[in-house]
This record gives structure tokens, sequence and C-alpha cells, in this order.
């Protein structure tokens, strides 16, 4: 099994969040579950119940036969059972391959035979409160959707390593792409933001103190000029293990930002290194850098503009967490336009007792949605998203990464 690269500087940054979870509660108490289901509409969204005592925390939902939305969701998924989680949870990843390129996205997109129709995912630019079921439809949860959204990019991956094992750890499962090492094959993934700094002469522009090791800009553009800059802006983008295995892979790899529609500007960056990796908990964190003035300020005003919306969502829903089980994604799937699709999740599976988890979810996913952040609201999980997409499951389930929550 591959070690994991700089693992004691990335474990040291969740450790001290540690005194922060002593108050949470029981997260796997469910007295009381809301089951939300996806069948006619997004404007209403029908409740199944596991309980009678429940009927009273629906007063509020409207007339489920509304249709006021042409993206709304088609499939029951409150009927889909909780999987046997004994052992390794490991299913089917959800990266986009496209032997095409970019030209042939939209042809996978179009012959999806997992979610025909996509009609369970809102595009991030139509995306409005009513999506929501309306006890949900909370300005708070709505304006931390939309951040969550712009910090969501997708990522395109041309080259596996032939560092990429024959089979996860300790397991007889094939490791994706295992059997294409060295191929140059497009695959594209989601990832998210996280931490964004400025540098000038190789001094962090904030209040923590920090120097590098280099004084000028290491993109692409800058490599190896006289000329390069001082002044640049590096920063993390979360995504799964097998998205992004190692330096090789991060090396062939663009990140595309602010896809939100068809036929949008391309921004990208294709400057990156890999950080931080873990097989086991597919988590990869990757290190990029940009010198673009407007691309580095942007990033840092969707960061500051993300934080106090995070806290008060985290505090406004953390004591019920266990009971709604509401859970979001922001992916690209099949390597196209950003999406926000809704859900709940079904199991928390211990992976380190009171330390780290994994989730199985209702919550939709394509192929293109491996490494997107999964968020079960509630659940603490600030400016390093640890809890990442990473797979899909025979009974219809999809499942995360192991995370800190």
């Amino acid at each position: 099994m591959m070690s994991c690269k700089k693992k004691i500087q990335t474990d040291r940054k969740v450790s001290t969040d540690l005194a922060d979870l002593s108050s949470l509660g029981d997260e796997n108490q469910d007295t009381n579950c809301i089951d939300l289901c996806f069948p006619q509409d997004t404007c209403g969204l029908n409740v199944c119940l596991k309980d009678q005592s429940d009927l009273a925390d629906l007063s509020s939902f409207g007339d489920e036969n509304q249709d006021t939305d042409p993206h709304h969701f088609t499939s029951d998924q409150s009927k889909v059972q909780s999987d046997d989680v004994e052992g390794p949870l490991i299913g089917d990843h959800e990266t986009q391959e496209s032997e095409g390129g970019e030209a042939d996205l939209h042809k996978y997109l179009v012959g999806c035979k997992k979610n025909p129709g996509h009609r369970q995912f809102i595009p991030v630019d139509t995306f409005t409160l009513k999506h929501l079921p309306e006890i949900f439809q909370d300005n708070d949860l709505y304006e931390y959707i939309k951040v969550i959204a712009d910090l969501t990019v997708r990522v395109g991956v041309e080259m596996s390593s032939p560092a990429r094992p024959k089979f996860y750890p300790k397991t007889t499962q094939p490791y994706p792409f295992s059997n294409m090492r060295e191929r140059r094959n497009l695959r594209t993934g989601s990832g998210r933001v996280g931490n964004v700094y400025k540098f000038q002469n190789g001094v962090r522009q904030d209040r923590v103190i920090g120097r590098t090791s280099y004084t000028k800009c290491w993109c692409r553009k800058c490599e190896g000029l006289k000329s390069a800059s001082n002044v640049w802006w590096e920063f993390e983008v979360t995504t799964a293990t097998h998205v992004v295995f190692d330096d090789i892979e991060a090396n062939h790899t663009t990140l595309r930002l602010f896809y939100d529609r068809d036929g949008c500007p391309v921004v990208s960056v294709d400057k990156v290194s890999v950080d931080y990796v873990n097989i086991e908990y597919d988590l990869c964190m990757l290190k990029c850098v940009t010198c673009d003035k407007t691309l580095g300020n942007k990033l840092m005003g969707m960061l500051k503009d993300f934080k106090p919306v995070w806290w008060k969502v985290w505090n406004k829903y953390l004591a019920s967490r266990s009971k709604h089980k509401l859970t979001f994604i922001v992916s690209h799937p099949h390597g196209c336009s950003k999406q926000v699709s809704v859900g709940q999740w079904k199991d928390k599976v211990e992976v380190e007792v009171g330390i780290r988890s994994k989730f199985t979810y209702t919550t939709c996913t394509c192929p293109g949605s491996s490494g997107a952040h999964v968020q079960c609201l509630g659940y603490r999980d600030l400016n390093w998203p640890e809890l990442v997409h990473s797979g899909s499951l025979k009974s219809g389930l999809n499942y995360s990464g192991v995370g800190y929550v």
C-alpha cells in the first residue's frame, strides 16, 4: 500500500479541530428520521414517514403535485435500502472516461444510463430556493449551497500513473485505472477549493507568518522566466485519490473553474501538485498556483463569503442533523457544467471511532461526480473539505470517502 505523502503535516491540520467536536451529539441517532423522496417535483417534495410522530414536522409542506420547474425529481430514492456495511465499502468509481477527450463529454451526458435525462440535477445557474424541500427553504442554507457551488471545480486528468496499485488496500477489488497505466485518455471528476493564500516575494500576505523557499510564481506561464511574477496565489483543491493519484497525474491535471453553464468563458489552472494523498480514505489534496490577479482575488473573496454563512448553517442544523439527514452535492456530471443534487444520507459508518466516518446517501451523482464535496447538513467540514464523493453501490446508494466528521 502506498504511504501517505505529507501525512503528518496534514493530520496535524485536522487534529486541532478535535476540541471543537466535544459538544457534538450521537450522529447515529435515527428515531425520527424524515425520508426525503424525489417523485414528481422540486418545489414541494413528497415525504415518506417512518413514524407517525413525524407528521407534526411536515405541517409546512406545500402541495406535492405542483410542478412549476422543469428540473424535477423522478425517482423515489427513499425506497432504496441501506447496504450491508460490514467490511470495506467499495463500489464503482464515478470518474468520466472519454477516449475522444473534451469533444465527447456531451455524448456521455446524453447517453447516460445511470440517470437518463438527469432530472434530479439542477443546473447551478438556475438553482433557486424552491428547489429545496419546503422545510429547508432557508436563505442561509440557499446562500451556503451557492457559495459551495462557486468553489466547486471540474478536475480533468490526462495520465494514469504507473504507481497505481492493482487492488484497493486490503481487498481484491480492482483499483480504478490500474490497468490503464501511462495511458493518456481524458477522465474527469470534481473537486472543491479550500484555502487560498496570497504571496509576495515569498511572504504570505495574511496574519499568519510564513515564508516560502521561493520568491517567484511557479505557474506554467512563469516557469523558467527571469521575469516571473513576484506576486501569486496558492490554493488547495480536494478531490478523490482515485481521480488524481500522485504527482505524475497531477502534472497532467487541469482544473476548470466557474464552469456554471455551457458556453461560459473557460477559466483554468494547469499547474497542480499533490500536497496530501490517502488511498484508504480516498482523499487527495491538490496544491495549485496562479499569478492571475483577477482569479486570485476572486477566489479569496469567495472564501471570505463562505466562512460566515458556513458558521450560520452549521449552528442552525447541528442539533437536528441526525433527524433530517439532508445531503447535497455540487458536481460536474460527465465533465459538463456544474449541477446541484439534493438527497439524504442513509448510513454513517465509523472508520476510526469518534473521529473519521464515511456515508452512504441517496443524493444523485453520475460519472464525473467523483471527488465532489459531500455536504451532510450539520456536520463540521470547514476550510479543508475532507468528505468527497467516492462511488456508487449496487443497491443504488452512493457513498463517500472517509472524512473527519
